[in-house]
């Protein structure tokens, strides 16, 4: 398991705490295909992951569009930043299959930037778009 839900910080706004159970529960998953090299499990939850982090993503920035969020900018630019990371790891991951790569992303990269992005942008951000 990389990431266990206690470890992510609550927000004051349900519908986020909803959005980072569920990406939790789907990196994880992802994380134990590339533990064991499952190619074709890796495959399906890839696509399964960037779709989950795009409604993630996008029902936050359509949160903070609607209450006027004076950060959205800011905040959407913290996506769109892994956004493209992910976009280019399944790239890579396409051509290569190299679950070494992906599992040192998964653990050096997504984990610390998911924790991160919560505890500053999305508690800052949770107590304006409620």
């Amino acid at each position: 398991m990389l990431i266990q839900q206690r470890e992510i910080p609550q927000v004051s706004n349900d519908m986020m705490n909803m959005l980072h159970e569920d990406e939790v529960e789907i990196v994880n998953k992802f994380h134990d295909a590339v533990l064991a090299r499952d190619i074709d499990k890796i495959d399906e939850i890839f696509e399964e992951l960037i779709a989950d982090v795009e409604v993630h993503f996008a029902t936050e920035e359509a949160m903070m569009e609607t209450a006027d969020y004076e950060f959205t900018i800011v905040h959407k630019g913290d996506h769109d930043t892994m956004r493209k990371k992910l976009k280019d790891l399944h790239e890579r991951w396409k051509i290569l299959k190299g679950p070494k790569e992906v599992k040192g992303f998964l653990e050096k990269d997504f984990k610390s930037w998911f924790k991160l992005h919560i505890s500053k942008w999305d508690s800052e951000t949770a107590p304006n778009v409620a």
